[in-house]
């Protein structure tokens, strides 16, 4: 024998148990953001869709030089500006 229950009859149940938040809570240029683990600071910029050309980054109040991008790993909590230079005259 099955038994249905009805939905409408059915006891809510809290799921939130079951979900996880794969991601991390960074802040760039002011604005909170959520992102995967696991990026350096190359592939945040990809991530975010910044060619990484003409940029200058902050993290965490310091100026963080070029040639450090690609060992840098994106940490919670962290804070970046991002500064995109553009051309003209």
């Amino acid at each position: 024998m099955r038994v249905v229950i009805p939905s409408d009859q059915r006891e809510p149940r809290d799921l939130s148990c079951i979900f996880y938040n794969s991601g991390m809570q960074i802040t760039i240029n002011g604005e909170p953001r959520e992102i995967p683990e696991g990026l350096n600071v190359v592939a945040l910029l990809d991530h975010i869709g910044m060619a990484n050309g003409r940029v200058a980054i902050e993290r965490n109040l310091d100026i963080l030089p070029r040639a450090q991008w690609r060992e840098t790993q994106v940490q919670p909590g962290d804070s970046f500006e991002i500064v995109h230079f553009v051309g003209g005259g």
